[in-house]
């Protein structure tokens, strides 16, 4: 009786000079630099046409209004077609690694080891991709949070349960003094209205929870902090006129999601007659009218917050008007 151990397998035998292994070897290579050229060529027509609005901004938001927007939007864009790149690459190496040795009998295929040039391209080439992108991250952002001694517009962003307050700032820092004012309720939106063409400064304070200054169109997100951190941030410029809507961006309690206000982008013109107005005593409804403009929120309204004596407000309050 003949021991398991000791049956006779059929050994796979390894031809090193197979009539066909130049030709199968040629073909392969091939195959290879074909994959190459074809990935060199998708990428060339991938940054040749607008991917980002081809593919959604691939879950970026689109139609920034900022030079600083469109910074980032085009980070995010040159980011996905370079991982879209390397992965097509990957891709291909696998089903050409997947067609090319298939098993084929019991000829195995040509075992490779130790070879340093691959090794040294698989180590090396992560860590090329993340410094160029890492390079370009800290170039933008550093770029993004850049402030200017002088900006031309400084407004003061105080944030509270469940409501914003915008301040127009004759300077900086918290020693400025306060111009005009718009003061949100739960019955009107506060409207902020800014000029185009202008550096704005926005300086962020809460006065009691973290709450998160949020315009989908300036592509920042920037938290309201309270007690004596007070966040800042500037845009270079507004490029375009309009109504957006702003919106906190930070979980802060029962109402957090009626906590809704709206970016009015307008002339200089505009806007230093809206100023004036408000310097003269009007409320910001009629600044606005007094402008030509909706005097109230058009991307956003009030919601129902069904608010009485037992959790917020008495039912005998009279209805804010805004300021």
């Amino acid at each position: 009786m003949v021991a398991r151990s000791s049956e006779v397998r059929p050994s796979a035998v390894r031809h090193n000079a197979s009539p066909g292994a130049g030709g199968r070897r040629r073909r392969g290579a091939g195959r290879l630099a074909g994959l190459g050229l074809g990935g060199a060529a998708l990428l060339v027509l991938l940054t040749g046409c607008d991917v980002g609005k081809t593919f959604g901004g691939f879950g970026w938001p689109q139609g920034g209004i900022t030079p600083e927007s469109h910074r980032m939007y085009d980070l995010w864009i040159a980011s996905c077609i370079a991982a879209l790149a390397v992965g097509v690459f990957v891709w291909g190496l696998i089903f050409w690694c997947v067609v090319r040795y298939r098993k084929r009998g019991n000829e195995l295929p040509v075992q490779t080891r130790y070879n340093m040039p691959m090794e040294f391209l698989y180590t090396i080439a992560p860590i090329l991709i993340v410094s160029v992108l890492f390079y370009y991250t800290a170039i933008v952002q550093t770029d993004v949070n850049k402030t200017t001694k002088n900006p031309d517009v400084t407004v003061e962003v105080v944030a509270f349960k469940w409501n914003w307050q915008f301040n127009y700032r004759d300077g900086q820092g918290r020693d400025a003094n306060t111009v005009a004012s718009t003061l949100g309720t739960s019955e009107v939106i506060p409207v902020l209205v800014l000029p185009t063409g202008k550096s704005i400064r926005f300086e962020e304070q809460s006065r009691d929870v973290i709450h998160s200054f949020w315009v989908p169109e300036l592509l920042f997100k920037r938290d309201v902090m309270p007690g004596n951190v007070r966040n800042v941030f500037e845009v270079s410029s507004l490029d375009q006129e309009g109504a957006y809507v702003g919106r906190c961006a930070e979980l802060c309690g029962s109402y957090h999601a009626f906590m809704n206000f709206e970016l009015r982008v307008v002339s200089p013109e505009k806007y230093d007659q809206f100023l004036a107005a408000k310097k003269a005593g009007k409320s910001t409804q009629e600044a606005l009218t007094a402008i030509g403009e909706n005097p109230y929120a058009t991307t956003t309204e009030p919601f129902k917050t069904r608010r009485n004596t037992a959790n917020f407000n008495p039912d005998s309050a009279s209805a804010g008007a805004g300021s």
